[in-house]
């Protein structure tokens, strides 16, 4: 599909790889862009954009979304959590399953919602924003890779289902990108702009997984590689 004339709409559209969705978005010329997050003020509307308040977890504001954006046609599940923290150096499972809640189900749902929309509009594209984790456990996060890994194979089973309507369903699949969720991490990342590029560049070549960033595309090389040597490397970013 092109870019170009789509209707998209994007999830956690109100900083980081969301906002930079919006601005590529617009520069690709997107016929409308509805920008979506918990808190619509925290969102800029536009000629081309226009603000929706959504949380993934509220299937309320899902199946709402769903009746009130009928037109879209490229649906950019970008609304994620991640609390940094261990499977069992934690002190309770609340960030586990908040971060499934938001990550895993949340996508999910959106999916399921926005399947019929993309199916009246000829078929359409959902984009789910994943990450490399969920191919390689990082135990210092090991709840959110947990939680990404779960959406990387739902992603693959959403794909299956969808692919009699005509719908392409990419997974994306980042190293480290510098937004919030990785303020304390000091590691070479990626900017938004560069993962947002790419992955509008697939969506347009019709790629269904992406690696965009370069820690992400040798992660996987070196994962294909010796996936136990990379599950190591990763062990030892753990605190001592």
């Amino acid at each position: 599909m092109q870019v170009k004339s789509c209707v998209a709409l994007v999830t956690g559209a109100n900083r980081g790889i969301g906002a930079a969705y919006i601005q590529e978005l617009k520069a690709r010329g997107a016929k409308k862009i509805y920008a979506a997050a918990r808190d619509p003020k925290s969102l800029a509307g536009g000629a081309s954009v226009e603000v929706v308040a959504l949380d993934v977890t509220n299937l309320e504001h899902v199946q709402a979304a769903a009746k009130r954006c009928k037109d879209v046609t490229l649906l950019i599940n970008n609304a994620g959590v991640n609390f940094n923290t261990a499977l069992i150096g934690h002190r309770d499972l609340s960030n586990a399953r908040t971060e499934m809640d938001v990550n895993y189900f949340g996508t999910l749902s959106m999916a399921r919602a926005f399947a019929p929309v993309l199916k009246a509009n000829g078929g359409g594209a959902i984009v789910n924003m994943l990450s490399i984790t969920g191919r390689v456990n990082i135990p210092m996060m090991g709840s959110l890779s947990a939680s990404k890994a779960a959406a990387i194979s739902m992603t693959a089973g959403v794909r299956a289902e969808l692919a009699r309507q005509g719908t392409l369903v990419i997974g994306v699949m980042p190293g480290a990108v510098d937004t919030r969720m990785t303020a304390g991490v000091d590691i070479p990342k990626a900017t938004p702009q560069a993962i947002a590029k790419e992955v509008l560049d697939a969506v347009e070549a019709g790629t269904e997984d992406v690696y965009p960033g370069d820690m992400a595309k040798d992660v996987i090389k070196a994962f294909k590689a010796d996936m136990k040597a990379i599950e190591r490397q990763f062990a030892a970013y753990l605190p001592q």
